[in-house]
């Protein structure tokens, strides 16, 4: 398999340097790291089901938004080094427990650790694969996935390359996020299917995170993906946007987001036709939903 990591250009900001000499945007090396691996039960419900999504978080990110709930192991400040062998145990001791999937959290950086766990696994590891990412993806990158991974789980955070630009470093990101979930509903044949416990089997969920005063922004990028897709995906509307120590330098979304906002989010989307549409109801908003960094799950017996 080639090293993706040589010369990476994995995310669209194709930093194009040497992962074992240098970290690149993303703050990792060619070294595999994990923050977590546990039965996620919050996720939407064709995902945790009631047994729970087999959920492993990866460290570091592409993108490091100033709202980002994840912000510790985004910044690469949390997780365990392991092998592509040891995730590949990970998948299958989830599985053990009555995953009903494997939900691969931010894990483009490291592309080439995850096939090589799931070319371990194969022909024992029989769950959907989610892939589980922000968005904001080189469609190249995930041409590679094409037979690996069953349904995309990505966000769409901006059609405003101005808010890109301010909250993700990132004025590319409508452009790299069209390009990227034209990819995956191709290769999800422009069709999403479930089991007999409406247990998503293969296909595209588009997640789109609400931000206070920006409802503008939340509209746009519903209508894109409506516009686009029809029901041929299907949409997640969330109302968890929970303020960080980040967002204080950035007062116009330094707060929660109000009930009104949401619903006319929502409402619009109503109006638009969307009925493939996941909604979050009151309450989500909480620091409890931020998981604990503390390897549950990753490493085997105390260590790698």
């Amino acid at each position: 398999m080639l090293n993706y990591y040589e010369s990476c250009t994995l995310c669209p900001r194709k930093c194009g340097v040497n992962r074992a000499e240098k970290r690149g945007y993303c703050g990792e090396s060619d070294i595999l790291r994990g923050a977590k691996a546990y039965l996620h039960k919050w996720e939407e419900p064709c995902i945790s089901g009631t047994n729970g999504s087999g959920t492993v978080f990866f460290t570091g990110c592409s993108l490091r938004c100033v709202y980002c709930q994840n912000r510790e192991i985004a910044l690469g400040n949390a997780g365990y080094e392991i092998s592509a062998k040891r995730l590949g145990e990970i998948f299958l001791e989830l599985q053990e427990k009555g995953a009903h999937n494997i939900n691969l959290v931010t894990p483009t950086h490291f592309l080439k650790h995850i096939i090589e766990a799931l070319d371990f696994t194969r022909g024992f590891l029989n769950i959907p694969i989610v892939y589980n990412c922000g968005g904001y993806e080189n469609a190249d990158t995930i041409k590679k996935l094409d037979g690996y991974v069953d349904v995309y789980l990505p966000d769409f955070k901006y059609m405003d390359s101005a808010l890109a630009a301010k909250y993700s470093n990132a004025p590319d990101y409508p452009a790299a996020a069209r390009a990227a979930v034209d990819e995956m509903v191709k290769q999800m044949m422009n069709r999403c299917t479930f089991d007999e416990n409406g247990i998503m089997k293969r296909g595209v969920i588009v997640r789109h995170l609400v931000l206070p005063n920006h409802a503008d922004n939340s509209k746009a990028v519903i209508k894109y993906l409506y516009d686009k897709y029809g029901d041929d995906i299907y949409m997640s509307i969330m109302n968890q946007f929970t303020p960080t120590a980040a967002t204080e330098n950035y007062p116009e979304i330094n707060r929660p987001l109000t009930s009104a906002e949401y619903d006319e989010v929502v409402d619009y989307a109503a109006d638009l036709g969307v009925t493939n549409a996941f909604v979050q109801e009151g309450g989500t908003v909480s620091e409890s939903f931020i998981p604990i960094w503390n390897g549950e799950g990753i490493l085997k017996r105390g260590k790698e």
